[in-house]
């Protein structure tokens, strides 16, 4: 959907992509042309497009990151219990319809490590919340249609993500985290999960330390005055290269 700014439009299921956009596309010339390709975006699209979600390797130039959907995606969190008096337990809570995360569920489901449930709204009797996930060290975070919605809060809190290396990320940029420095990384066939486990629960300290390097990578999209700024500097950049700026 290629849309003048003045004439903007979307569908009611992406009305929000709209005015996460407009936010800063109103500081431009109202005749530039882009677009938006709304939802879970898993594949690089043939021009340069606005886009929530992108692939992390091979050439995604054309996917121009925004932070779009922020309202679901971008929630961060207080946690006030210390990860040392958390369970040494993983929990996850999903419909784990997906075939990987189907796989996970039907591996570890019935793991003494591990509390996983099928359970994704709240009137599913095993849903927890937010504030219930808290209660334990280390929280699941499978990548679905495309990111782990649930990732950026959990890097807030005083627990750890567990998940294989991304292949997806957003404006959150979950292509530069580091693994067993930002999270726990388990391989993609999730075989080594019980290892890595262990591992964090014999050394707490180190467990602090990936907790501690979360918070410090969510930190810097705590600041509006940073975001704003780079948000309008992406946008320029993108009417500089479709030739734009010079209209």
């Amino acid at each position: 959907m290629l849309l003048l700014l003045k004439t903007t439009k979307f569908p009611i299921k992406y009305r929000v992509y709209y005015f996460d956009s407009i936010e800063y596309l109103r500081y431009f010339d109202r005749h530039f042309k882009f677009e938006i390709i709304p939802g879970d975006v898993i594949h690089v699209p043939s021009c340069p497009a606005i886009v929530k979600s992108r692939p992390i390797h091979g050439d995604n130039v054309n996917s121009v990151l925004l932070n779009l959907d922020k309202a679901r995606h971008f929630n961060f969190i207080r946690d006030d219990i210390p990860f040392e008096k958390k369970k040494n337990l993983l929990v996850g809570r999903s419909g784990f319809s997906q075939p990987h995360r189907a796989r996970f569920f039907d591996m570890y489901a019935q793991h003494p490590l591990c509390d996983i449930k099928k359970a994704a709204r709240k009137s599913d009797p095993d849903f927890l919340s937010i504030p219930q996930h808290l209660n334990y060290k280390f929280i699941l975070a499978l990548e679905g249609n495309d990111v782990a919605t649930n990732l950026k809060w959990i890097m807030s809190s005083n627990s750890i993500a567990v998940m294989p290396m991304p292949t997806y990320e957003t404006w959150f940029m979950e292509g530069t985290l580091i693994p067993d420095y930002h999270f726990i990384c388990i391989k993609h066939d999730y075989s080594d999960l019980e290892e890595k486990l262990n591992y964090y629960i014999e050394h707490p300290a180190e467990a602090l330390h990936i907790v501690e390097n979360a918070h410090s990578y969510v930190d810097q999209f705590k600041d509006k005055k940073q975001e704003d700024i780079i948000s309008l500097l992406v946008l320029e950049k993108y009417f500089k290269f479709t030739d734009q700026d010079k209209v």
